[in-house]
């Protein structure tokens, strides 16, 4: 009898996890709101002049964070959203700079992106300049936010917006946890859609943007690996995993 009730009791427990990372994928599906404006923000990638030097380099490709928003862009457009409820931010200082090392106009090729989906794109130099638009870039009691994405370089308590692209390893240009507070609450819809793409976010800053904002955010507990043809996944499965 008590080896059936192990049994029983560690299947439930098993059920539960897997859970988790499934509600993390059925969340993704975006909800189609009339009103609703769909925010995504690509942070900077970083130079190989900082990198190079590294056992693991960063950001080999500059389109890290680029090509996980276009491909966002691709399903929230698959699944109805209509373009121009699509706002994509883009911090174009980093991309100015690698730029001169790829040897080509990349904010040209960021523009081309915006020209394809039919979208709104707007570059950010300064973390005001987001935080402005979020809490009164749209009539905020008209166009609730009901889908916020981050994809970029961030720690457990900050996006690092420019990381290693000025500094080596280091970011000038952040939005850190203490920060959310500026944040208007009133600007997310309660069932908003709230994801950090990037490394270590569900280890502290998540928690402080449900309790700052009243809203989950997703992000992920240990390291994220940006892809080329589908979202971000965590780097290591075994011991990673989404969580708010």
């Amino acid at each position: 009898m008590k080896t059936k009730i192990t049994i029983l009791f560690g299947l439930i427990a098993l059920l539960l996890m897997s859970g988790e990372p499934l509600r993390a994928q059925r969340l993704t599906q975006p909800t189609i709101t009339p009103n609703g404006e769909y925010l995504l923000v690509s942070g900077g990638v970083s130079l190989h002049k900082w990198e190079k030097w590294k056992v693991s380099p960063r950001d080999n490709w500059w389109m890290n964070f680029i090509r996980a928003a276009r491909i966002r862009i691709q399903q929230l457009q698959a699944a109805g959203v209509p373009p121009e409820k699509i706002t994509w931010f883009v911090y174009r200082p980093a991309y100015i700079s690698r730029g001169k090392q790829e040897g080509q106009d990349l904010i040209s090729n960021i523009v081309s992106v915006r020209d394809t989906y039919k979208i709104n794109l707007k570059f950010f130099d300064r973390t005001v300049q987001l935080i402005d638009y979020i809490n009164s870039g749209k009539p905020r009691d008209q166009v609730k936010i009901v889908d916020f994405e981050y994809f970029g370089h961030s720690n457990k308590a900050c996006f690092l917006f420019d990381y290693s692209n000025g500094i080596d390893s280091a970011s000038k240009v952040w939005l850190h946890e203490n920060e959310l507070a500026k944040l208007n609450r009133n600007a997310f819809a309660r069932n908003a859609f709230v994801k950090s793409w990037g490394c270590h976010s569900g280890e502290s800053m998540s928690q402080k943007f449900r309790s700052l904002i009243g809203v989950p955010m997703w992000g992920a507990v240990g390291k994220s690996q940006y892809m080329t043809h589908e979202l971000p996944v965590l780097a290591d499965p075994s011991n990673g995993r989404w969580t708010y």
